[in-house]
């Protein structure tokens, strides 16, 4: 068994998708459709923007989804191999489960990056820049990672945002209290502690605002059935109601990305391959969590070819 996993912030790079657009149609369709969703010349941006752009949420989050989604098309349409027929479920994470939901039909592209848009403007305007942080544990456990939020939140917000992997733990809250996960992390056994370079404090509470606009944009925009199961952030669990599965990205904006969970739970039900599209983020964390795991991850149009070779 197959699962197609997609990547979420961070995985952004100005050239990305470039070149699979000078090499395809269906790429190229896909960005321009993206461009005309958001009124915007996003592929541009994407192909010779500068990093400051492209890192703002607001233009992050639709550039990736539709870079990984270039990346599928391609695959579909150049090298003929569906995923509804390669793949047996799908996951992202974070804003890659957006893309997930595209991959499997549930969003259209155009109602995907209205979504992404706003979802980043929303993420982004819940709490003003300067006051929220995220901090990334390298070498530490949940268990540790969540006796030093405990400890680092002194009254103020300090929760786990992204259960990664075994050896890497996100944490978001408050400035100060990420502030003082620096300080207390050694004592804690904690390998390394490194602050995050981001705009907002995601996945904790502090994005309650963002839950209620994206709980108002989500209930006006009408899901198909899915082609496939998703596995889902906040539960680690599979999904196949798109209905369902709306309510849990709402939780997905203050809630943890049970990634770890997710790959076990995917593994438990019998997946042996990852392949990530688009990025190769989530490929090592695969890795990481379970070592038997086979994990591809594909970008350039040689990957692609080589991928429809594999799973023919």
């Amino acid at each position: 068994m197959t699962a197609f996993i997609f990547p979420g912030q961070g995985s952004q790079k100005v050239g990305m998708g470039a070149d699979l657009a000078d090499a395809s149609a269906a790429a190229r369709e896909v960005f321009q459709e993206v461009d005309d969703a958001l009124n915007q010349k996003l592929s541009v941006m994407m192909r010779e923007g500068t990093d400051s752009e492209l890192t703002l949420t607001s233009n992050a989050q639709p550039a990736i989804m539709a870079n990984a989604i270039a990346t599928l098309r391609v695959l579909e349409k150049d090298f003929g191999l569906k995923l509804k027929n390669a793949a047996s479920c799908v996951a992202g994470h974070s804003l890659g489960e957006y893309t997930a939901l595209c991959a499997v039909n549930a969003f259209s592209l155009t109602d995907t990056a209205k979504l992404l848009r706003l979802r980043g403007i929303a993420m982004q305007d819940a709490v003003p820049i300067g006051l929220g942080g995220m901090a990334a544990l390298l070498g530490s456990d949940i268990e540790t990672a969540q006796k030093l939020a405990e400890e680092a939140a002194g009254g103020q917000v300090c929760e786990i945002a992204n259960d990664n992997d075994p050896s890497q733990v996100v944490l978001s809250g408050h400035a100060q209290a990420i502030d003082r996960v620096l300080e207390l992390a050694k004592a804690h056994g904690v390998k390394r502690a490194i602050k995050i370079a981001v705009s907002a404090p995601f996945h904790c509470s502090l994005m309650q605002p963002a839950a209620q606009r994206m709980k108002i944009a989500l209930e006006n925009t009408s899901p198909s059935a899915m082609d496939l199961p998703l596995y889902a952030n906040v539960t680690a669990a599979k999904v196949s109601d798109s209905a369902e599965e709306k309510a849990l990205l709402v939780e997905q904006i203050t809630g943890r990305v049970r990634w770890r969970e997710s790959v076990l739970a995917m593994r438990a039900d019998g997946v042996e391959q990852f392949v990530e599209l688009g990025g190769k983020v989530l490929g090592p964390m695969v890795s990481r969590t379970d070592k038997e795991a086979r994990v591809t991850s594909a970008i350039t149009m040689e990957d692609l070819e080589a991928l429809a070779k594999d799973l023919a």
